[in-house]
C-alpha cells in the first residue's frame, strides 16, 4: 500500500445525502455511531435542490398566478403575472433556507462531511474523488442513498436547450410560448399543469391511454379534465418519435402528427444510480433494473445497505426517510424492518391527487372479500367554500371492515394522506375512523364521511343502489 492510500476509518459511512442518506446519517450519530456522509453536489439531494421542492414552490407561483377566475366566483377581481426570474429566486431562496438547516443539523450532530463521486475499490473500501484528491474511508457498515435520474429517450436526448430534463425546466428564465411534455406521469403531470396556468400552450403527450397511468383512472381522469380547462392539449395513446425544426414529431394512432414546441419536456421515468459504484466488487446484487436487492432489514450483503431510489418501490422522498430510519438502524446493531402496510403516494396536480394502499381490485384479488365506497366531494362543505366542486374519495375495506386503502383527487388531498395511511396501519376500521370526531368544515371531514359509507350509512351523500 502506498501512502496516498491510506483509508480513514469510520463506523458507518453514508453515500449520498439526499433525504434518505442525510437522514440514517443523523440517525446513526444518535445512536452513537462515527458516522461519514459523502456527496458529490449539495446536502439534500435532487429532491431538496432540484426536484420535489423547487417544483412546489413553481406549482404554488402557478396557483397564485391563476387565481383571477376563481377569484371572480368570491366577489374578487384580480391580476396576476408570473415574472419566472423572481419564481426562480423564490425557489433558491426555499433551497437555501432548507439546506442551511439541514447543514446546521449535521454539523452539530458531529456528522464528517465529504465531497466527491464515491466508488468501492474493494470489498471493504470506498474512494471518494473530488476532482482534486482521491481519500479512501473503510468503514464497519455503508449504506447506499445515490437516488436516480431521469430515462433518457432514444431520438429525444437531452440537450439542455430544446430537450430538457425537469431541472432543466425548473432553471427556466423565461416563459416559453409552446411546451410539450413527453409523459403523463406524476412529473410530466406537475409541471404541465404549471406551466399550462403560467400561460404557456402545453400539450402532453403520454404513450398509455391516460395520465398517470399508474394510478386510479379517476384519478388521471380529474387531472385531464382540469389541463383541458386551462386549454392544454392531451394526447393518449401517442408516441414521441423525433424533433423537428418547429416542434416534435408523435406517432398517434390516426397516423403521425406534428405538435410545436418551443421546449420539450422528457419525464418518461427514473433509472436508479447504481451503474458506476464499483459493485461489481462487492457481493451486492440487482435486479435487471438496476435495483438493488435488499432484505427486510435493509441489507444488500455483509456490511452493505441500501435505501431510497436505488431499492424496489416508489421513488419518494419518505419512503427513503423510512427506510433510512431501519437501516440505520441494522447498521449499527438494532434489530429493525422495513414493512409498512401502505406507503402514501401525492401528486401535486390541479386537483390534488393521493393514493395509500389498496385498490378495490387489488383488494379483492389479494385478500378475496373487499368492499368500496366513492364519496364525490361536491359533498365537502370545505371543498364548497374553496370553489372546488369536483373531487372524490374512494374507500376500501377488507371483509373484516378494516380499511386497507383510500384513493382521492381533490383541493388539498395530499394533506389527508398520512391520515389514511395510520388508520391503515393502525390496523383502524371504517367505523373507528367514522366515529373519530373530525372538525367542520375541513377536508378531513371527507374521510370520515367515505368511512360512514362504505360500512353503509353514508350521511351527505346518496347510499349507493344495490
Amino acid at each position: 500500500m502506498v501512502v496516498g492510500e491510506v483509508a480513514s476509518a469510520t463506523d458507518v459511512l453514508v453515500v449520498g445525502a439526499g433525504p434518505g442518506g442525510y437522514a440514517a446519517a443523523l440517525r446513526a450519530r444518535q445512536l452513537g455511531r462515527r458516522v461519514t456522509l459523502v456527496e458529490k453536489a449539495a446536502v439534500g439531494g435532487i429532491c431538496l435542490n432540484e426536484g420535489c421542492i423547487p417544483s412546489k414552490v413553481l406549482i404554488h407561483a402557478a396557483e397564485l398566478a391563476s387565481m383571477g377566475a376563481m377569484a371572480a366566483d368570491f366577489g374578487v377581481t384580480l391580476e396576476a403575472s408570473a415574472d419566472l426570474k423572481a419564481v426562480r429566486a423564490s425557489m433558491e431562496r426555499t433551497i437555501g433556507g432548507l439546506g442551511r438547516g439541514v447543514d446546521a443539523l449535521l454539523a452539530a450532530a458531529e456528522v464528517e462531511r465529504v465531497s466527491g463521486i464515491a466508488r468501492f475499490s474493494r470489498p471493504d473500501r470506498i474512494v471518494v474523488d473530488d476532482g482534486e484528491r482521491v481519500r479512501h474511508f473503510e468503514f464497519e457498515e455503508v449504506i447506499l442513498a445515490t437516488g436516480s435520474r431521469p430515462v433518457a429517450l432514444r431520438g429525444l436526448e437531452r440537450d439542455g436547450e430544446r430537450v430538457l430534463d425537469s431541472t432543466d425546466l425548473l432553471r427556466l428564465s423565461s416563459m416559453p410560448a409552446s411546451l410539450a411534455v413527453v409523459g403523463g406521469g406524476y412529473i410530466g403531470v406537475e409541471l404541465g399543469t404549471a406551466f399550462a396556468k403560467l400561460g404557456a400552450r402545453v400539450c402532453m403527450v403520454e404513450a398509455c391511454d391516460r395520465l398517470l397511468p399508474l394510478m386510479r383512472p379517476f384519478q388521471g381522469e380529474a387531472v385531464q379534465r382540469r389541463l383541458a380547462s386551462l386549454g392544454a392539449r392531451v394526447m393518449l395513446g401517442t408516441q414521441a418519435r423525433e424533433l423537428t425544426q418547429g416542434g416534435l414529431r408523435v406517432e398517434t394512432a390516426a397516423g403521425p402528427e406534428e405538435i410545436e414546441a418551443a421546449k420539450i419536456l422528457v419525464a418518461v421515468g427514473r433509472v436508479p444510480n447504481t451503474d458506476d459504484l464499483g459493485l461489481e466488487l462487492t457481493e451486492v446484487e440487482l435486479d435487471d433494473g438496476g435495483l438493488v436487492l435488499v432484505d427486510g432489514s435493509r441489507r444488500a450483503c455483509p456490511h452493505i445497505l441500501a435505501i431510497g431510489d436505488i431499492t424496489d418501490g416508489p421513488a419518494l422522498a419518505h419512503k427513503a426517510t423510512a427506510e433510512a430510519e431501519v437501516a440505520a438502524s441494522t447498521a449499527c446493531g438494532v434489530a429493525a424492518s422495513f414493512d409498512p402496510q401502505a406507503i402514501p403516494e401525492v401528486v401535486f396536480s390541479d386537483p390534488e391527487i393521493a393514493s395509500v394502499g389498496w385498490t378495490p381490485e387489488s383488494a379483492e384479488r389479494e385478500l378475496g372479500a373487499a368492499r368500496s365506497f366513492r364519496l364525490p366531494l361536491s359533498a365537502s362543505a370545505r371543498a364548497r367554500t374553496l370553489g372546488s366542486r369536483g373531487g372524490l374519495v374512494e374507500m376500501i375495506v377488507d371483509g373484516d371492515g378494516a380499511l386497507v386503502g383510500v384513493h382521492m383527487a381533490g383541493a388539498h388531498v395530499s394533506e389527508l394522506a398520512a391520515e389514511a395511511a395510520l388508520a391503515i396501519e393502525m390496523g383502524a376500521s371504517a367505523e373507528d375512523l367514522a366515529l373519530t370526531i373530525h372538525p367542520h368544515p375541513t377536508m378531513s371531514e371527507a374521510l370520515a364521511e367515505a368511512a360512514w359509507g362504505v360500512i353503509g350509512r353514508p350521511l351527505h351523500a346518496m347510499r349507493p343502489k344495490v
